[in-house]
């Protein structure tokens, strides 16, 4: 059986830290309003030379090093992202060449806050077709660009950033080992709930992100919790298997009512949210790669990823590391 094996993790954060009290410097809003209903304290925010694509390349120069790969090694690169560098080429295509990458399959998946579980199925899928044997899967935005900043419901929750993991073809892997089930969802009914309202073929401008924060909430907490129970059990496993749910940081209430519907101790969540606020398809691998990097997450150990973005998109991954 041939499964994608996580090798090696990676993340990136632009040099910039904004405090909730510096924000409020320049928005009508304060750190206890936003830490009451987001649980938010900072956030990263791109500085003119930080993109899209050179954060995803910093996070995947990351994950070969800890992965013990050179870029060479590489045939697969798969970027999810909502904010890519141009409208073309895709930013994968970009970060390929950052990373003195000669020729490999380099592609853009959008699903805005699941795309990075959107990308690692489709890595997943590939590997064990055989259309590749290593991958880096990223996930990596700079949400600040299309952020109204007059808007205090949407500006005070995002933030820039960039993960990265490393998929490797194991053919026999040891201890159950691999990207054990990954199940995805979409519906398209509730666009006007999260969206930015512009685009090349219809505004010809690149928009601003527009949210209405209770419905948003109100789907995200029982499309999260069905997809869980969903995918552990194509996986074979139970909630009370699990080592670490890694969840999308979109909001402290979520993560708290999703763990609550699975019965999962607060202590078994990996959050993050209070550092980096909401980076949409870079909030699960830039979750992964803090929790991995402070020792959190071990080898072996059974781990849960779950997102959901705006289309409404959602999905969840279990994988054993």
């Amino acid at each position: 059986m041939i499964r994608s094996v996580i090798i090696g993790t990676g993340s990136a954060l632009p040099t910039r830290r904004v405090s909730n009290a510096e924000l409020a410097e320049t928005v009508d809003t304060s750190d206890e309003w936003i830490v009451e209903r987001t649980g938010i304290r900072f956030r990263h925010i791109a500085g003119p030379d930080e993109t899209t694509a050179t954060l995803a390349a910093d996070a995947c120069r990351a994950a070969l090093g800890s992965a013990g790969l050179a870029a060479d090694d590489i045939d697969l690169i798969v970027l999810a992202t909502a904010t890519p560098d141009q409208t073309f080429p895709a930013s994968a295509t970009k970060v390929q060449a950052m990373l003195g990458i000669n020729d490999c399959v380099a592609f853009d998946v959008a699903a805005v806050c699941s795309g990075f579980l959107y990308a690692l199925q489709v890595a997943d899928s590939m590997i064990r077709s055989g259309a590749a044997r290593r991958a880096l899967v990223i996930g990596a935005e700079t949400f600040s660009r299309i952020l109204d900043w007059e808007d205090r419901t949407t500006c005070v929750l995002f933030g820039d950033g960039a993960g990265a993991v490393v998929l490797e073809a194991q053919d026999d892997p040891v201890g159950e080992r691999g990207i054990l089930a990954v199940r995805l969802h979409a519906d398209g009914r509730h666009n006007d709930l999260l969206y930015v309202d512009g685009g090349p073929s219809t505004t010809g401008t690149v928009g601003k992100v527009r949210m209405k924060g209770r419905e948003v909430f109100r789907h995200a907490v029982v499309n999260l919790a069905a997809v869980l129970t969903e995918t552990l059990a194509v996986a074979g496993h139970t909630a009370d298997e699990i080592d670490w749910l890694v969840p999308h940081q979109a909001n402290a209430r979520i993560l708290d009512a999703t763990a609550r519907k699975l019965h999962l101790a607060p202590e078994k969540v990996v959050v993050t949210v209070d550092q980096h606020a909401n980076t949409s398809a870079a909030s699960v691998p830039l979750a992964l790669d803090t929790a991995v990097k402070d020792g959190r997450i071990k080898p072996g150990d059974l781990i849960v990823l779950e997102a959901m973005g705006g289309g409404f998109t959602w999905g969840a991954a279990v994988v054993r590391l």
